[in-house]
């Protein structure tokens, strides 16, 4: 990762003559904005903490996650949450150590992966510490054990996914696991947030492929996972499993691998959003299930059309599947009104489906704001939460004086529901991260209104802890403060992340 851009720079995608068109037609995207060079804050004094590093490059590289906010800020010229220095363990014992310090010197601690957060997740408060430190887990990627009778792997929580995947592909299996993040983001990461990957309808999500885990927390280490499934009282996991760094810190993941396969994938055309979101549920509830199942709206349809990066389906929606042959959907989509487009369209989505995030360093760069959020909800309330937010996005902003485009996809479904993920695009506002604010308050407002959960997959962080409150109660509140208390009693992980007071 670079800094506040994503991924290689050889990667970077450049727009074309007809998309900044379309932005300046469309949208009244005027230009570039001019960017400064971030300026660190003066550092604090830290302890001397397990490979720590105080360096300028270290600090700024670790300053701030991957939100539209995030890298707006920083193109500002502002790091305000900058670390004092960056710790680097290379083993659980040494991450016990860095939180034994931090307790004794009231130092915050913020545990950084792939550094891929959407929500704010690496914004610690400062108020009441006398520093911070990111606690960088990239020296902890080792696979350490593999289980072929069991099917479970057992791996350090800073190894990236490409690096898990490579060592398990070697030996034949796959994790199956693939977000937008991928090349990036870590398996602690993973863990910590409830990823969910672009695969999940034939392999789950991340946190139903870990069945054991390791973490460093400032009571001591805590060791969960000796069974797939037990009936010995709640199943700890879960506290630690999108905990996102504020209870504790995952150093070893045991997770469930499956055989390696290759999936081919087709496109299918629909009349309607409307159309295809029956056509899914069925698959989803009657099956056959494929691995990978996505509908675009027809929003987002029209606008991967127009700019190369989907097919054309008539003026519909494209849906995306990916099945192995035994498990072909042909039929069922065929019958809910599906007209297939062969294999083409799902080529196209396979070899891009990692650019989106280099998209959006373009988008920013021709002066346009591109954000994305997304929720889930039950099947009967789908079109309701779909509609509500997509309105508030465009009412919003439309009342800013810069009318978006809101695209959206179903990509992740399940026999009850379905996850809606949204991807905004609008000219830039004198302020654009007081604009992008407004446009995320209306829309976590109309999640929150429609019944549905403030995050599928990003996690809560900063940006979603009033809706997160509100979402579990004044009771879960109170229930996730008595286990910060237990887990972290210094308090010193990860304030201001996730926990809602």
């Amino acid at each position: 990762m670079t800094t506040f851009r994503w991924g290689d720079p050889a990667d970077a995608v450049t727009l074309s003559l007809s998309v900044r068109d379309l932005l300046s037609s469309a949208l009244g995207v005027t230009g570039p904005r001019p960017a400064a060079e971030p300026v660190l804050p003066e550092p604090a004094p830290l302890p001397d903490f397990p490979g720590l590093d105080v360096s300028a490059a270290a600090r700024l590289r670790h300053a701030a996650g991957m939100s539209t906010e995030d890298l707006l800020t920083a193109r500002g010229g502002a790091v305000p949450d900058a670390p004092d220095g960056v710790a680097r363990p290379s083993s659980h014992e040494d991450v016990l150590e860095v939180l034994r310090l931090a307790a004794e010197h009231r130092i915050a601690v913020v545990p950084q992966g792939g550094r891929t957060s959407v929500v704010g997740g690496l914004r610690a408060v400062r108020d009441g510490y006398a520093g911070v430190v990111a606690l960088d887990l990239s020296g902890l990627d080792k696979l350490l054990r593999l289980d072929r009778t069991s099917r479970t792997a057992t791996f350090e929580a800073g190894i990236r996914g490409p690096r898990a995947e490579e060592l398990l592909n070697a030996e034949g299996f796959t994790l199956g696991h693939f977000p937008q993040s991928f090349q990036y983001a870590t398996l602690g990461g993973f863990a910590a947030t409830r990823s969910s990957g672009q695969a999940s309808a034939g392999y789950g999500r991340f946190d139903q492929m870990v069945v054991g885990l390791r973490a460093a927390t400032g009571a001591g280490t805590l060791d969960l996972g000796r069974a797939p499934q037990s009936a010995a009282g709640p199943d700890l996991r879960q506290l630690m499993l999108g905990s996102e760094g504020a209870f504790g810190v995952l150093t070893e993941l045991t997770v469930r691998i499956r055989p390696q396969c290759e999936l081919s994938y087709a496109g299918w055309a629909f009349p309607s959003f409307e159309a295809g979101m029956r056509a899914v549920r069925a698959l989803a509830q009657d099956g056959p299930l494929p691995a990978v199942l996505r509908l675009s709206d027809e929003a987002e349809t029209a606008i991967n059309a127009a700019t190369g990066s989907g097919a054309e389906a008539g003026g519909g929606c494209l849906a995306i599947v990916g099945h192995l042959e035994e498990a072909h959907p042909a039929e069922q989509l065929k019958a809910y009104g599906g007209e297939p487009l062969g294999a083409e369209p799902g080529r196209v989505w396979a070899a891009g489906r990692f650019r989106a995030p280099y998209l959006r360093d373009a988008l920013l760069d021709a002066g346009a704001l591109a954000e994305t959020l997304e929720t889930a909800t039950f099947w009967d309330r789908l079109p309701e939460t779909y509609a509500a937010v997509r309105d508030a996005l465009v009412g919003t902003l439309g009342a800013g004086g810069t009318p978006p485009i809101v695209m959206c996809h179903i990509s992740h479904v399940y026999e009850t529901g379905a996850s809606l993920y949204f991807t905004v695009v609008a000219a830039q506002a004198e302020d654009p991260v007081a604009q992008w604010r407004a446009a995320k308050v209306a829309a976590g407002e109309a999640i929150v209104a429609s019944g549905a959960t403030i995050s599928h997959h990003h996690g809560v962080g900063r940006d979603h802890r009033p809706w997160y409150a509100e979402e579990i109660g004044p009771v879960g509140v109170a229930v996730l403060q008595a286990v910060k208390r237990a887990m972290d009693p210094h308090d010193v992980l990860n304030p201001g992340i996730l926990l809602p007071w």
